[in-house]
């Protein structure tokens, strides 16, 4: 009869909590176990711990009642480590709870609680704390669990010097399924190595679509751009019979790959896909679509999609500025930050990365008055700290227009050291102007920054540094020139055209 009783109470509970949409409603249930007796029982407070933190992200009521407990068992230990762990900015409260439930030595950590105690460690305590979990998992008899032994691949691995380590995990598994296979392509690509990320990646006897991912992702972060492009050629033409079509991230991923290679008629037929697939209201794909179309030239592609766009955010607005910033297209890009700041919407405000566009939208257009005003505005109205790029946006504005005194001024005043960025920007506005002295007074700056900076090599050793690039697409197809460049197959008859049309130029 007690049992049935029972039931019938965990069940009106969770109906309850069904309902719950609040704090309030939370507490009014609290309220009610606790007058029926059950304040302690773990049951009812782990539902509760749930809700504030999946639900109402609620991490400090979530940790009151998981205070109240006199003696929480494993579970409540994995639902309140779990939750710091799944947020940036609780990492530190994860590995704290942890070591405080070893320190109390009940409950016996589990499978289940390591991954997530796993992915704060690195946060806390770099490889050490990697480190002392893996130790205590050793202990603990759990070192050959498969979830574990993945765990431990990506946390080493978030620590550049431990990548070793988090192969040797790997090749140790005796059981290897795609997340490993995946976790480990993906720590390559954190430290950087494309070579070996790829190379396992072909090793693998199967994929899905986050190990796709893990690769078209990593090889354009680190600016592997035409590899990721053939990577996701690939996936379309093996994807399809495995199930494994392209979503919101390898799109995302494959926009920035073309917009950083010019690769305008693949990013419009990706752009074709996102329709006929129906994924065109993620707002996430529709600021990469401006950005590549913004990055490819077509402003107004880019604008149209920027409308168009139901859901515009913060990188909505910050994509469609940097689009007219950078193409000088500076009044535009100036009309959209004054749109931006009167749309009245109050989630939307100007950050670190508006300004930036809108220095460089000056600079491009050569408006000092307005640059130096903006500048002004970001920390008066916006109290946005200045960083090292807005400094190096300033000078630059100050350096083109040859006003030296007021950039001199302004490196004299920042809070931080002056970088190589800021002290080539000032080195630009002298070559431009002829202030030789400024420009020896520059290069001095920069070589005791980096001894080996390539002006310095250009002087001593007459080098030449990495020369600029640029790309066309043809029927389909990058062409990609260099600086002085004669390797290209049809580079005579290129030339050529180029000999005639300044003749008749």
């Amino acid at each position: 009869m007690y049992g049935l009783s029972q039931l019938k109470m965990n069940q009106h509970f969770l109906t309850i909590l069904e309902k719950c949409i609040n704090l309030s409603h939370l507490k009014q249930l609290q309220s009610f176990i606790i007058s029926q007796g059950h304040s302690h029982t773990q049951f009812y407070i782990f539902k509760l711990v749930r809700f504030c933190t999946l639900k109402i992200f609620n991490f400090y009521y979530a940790r009151l009642l998981f205070d109240h407990l006199p003696s929480p068992n494993i579970y409540l230990y994995t639902a309140m480590i779990t939750a710091y762990a799944s947020n940036p900015n609780h990492h530190t409260s994860a590995f704290v709870l942890y070591r405080h439930m070893l320190r109390k030595g009940k409950p016996a950590p589990n499978n289940f609680i390591f991954p997530h105690v796993l992915k704060s460690a690195p946060e806390v305590l770099e490889s050490n704390g990697t480190k002392l979990v893996h130790i205590q998992i050793l202990k603990s008899g759990f070192g050959q669990y498969p979830v574990v032994q993945t765990a431990l691949v990506d946390s080493y691995s978030r620590t550049g010097s431990c990548i070793g380590i988090a192969r040797d995990v790997f090749d140790e598994m005796s059981d290897r399924n795609l997340v490993s296979w995946t976790a480990m392509v993906s720590g390559y690509m954190r430290v950087g190595d494309v070579g070996k990320a790829v190379s396992l990646f072909e090793q693998m006897p199967n994929r899905d679509i986050p190990s796709w991912n893990a690769v078209i992702a990593g090889c354009t972060q680190n600016g592997f751009f035409s590899e990721a492009i053939s990577v996701l050629r690939k996936m379309v033409m093996v994807g399809t019979g495995e199930g494994n079509r392209p979503n919101q991230v390898t799109v995302v991923c494959s926009l920035s790959a073309c917009g950083n290679t010019g690769m305008f008629q693949l990013g419009k037929s990706i752009h074709g896909y996102v329709y006929r697939n129906g994924i065109d209201n993620d707002c996430f794909i529709a600021n990469a679509l401006i950005d590549m179309y913004g990055k490819c030239g077509s402003l107004d592609t880019a604008r149209r999609v920027f409308e168009m766009s139901s859901k515009k955010n913060l990188t909505s607005w910050n994509s469609i500025i940097n689009c007219f910033a950078l193409h000088g297209q500076s009044e535009n890009a100036i009309s959209l930050f004054e749109e931006m700041i009167n749309c009245g919407f109050e989630d939307i405000r100007p950050d670190a990365v508006t300004f930036i566009s809108l220095l460089n939208a000056c600079t491009h257009g050569g408006l000092v008055e307005k640059g130096r005003a903006y500048f002004e505005l970001m920390t008066s109205s916006y109290n946005i700290e200045p960083r090292i790029d807005h400094y190096g946006c300033l000078i630059d504005l100050f350096g083109r227009a040859g006003k030296f005194e007021e950039a001199m001024e302004v490196i004299n005043c920042m809070k931080m050291k002056p970088d190589e960025v800021v002290w080539g920007s000032l080195l630009n506005g002298c070559k431009i102007y002829g202030r030789l002295d400024l420009a020896e007074f520059a290069v001095k700056k920069l070589i005791e920054i980096d001894p080996n900076n390539g002006r310095k090599k250009l002087r001593e050793q007459s080098a030449y540094k990495t020369p600029g690039c640029s790309w066309i697409e043809v029927d389909g197809k990058v062409h990609q020139f260099y600086s002085v460049d004669k390797m290209h197959p049809r580079t005579d008859e290129i030339y050529g055209i180029l000999e005639s049309m300044v003749a008749f130029s």
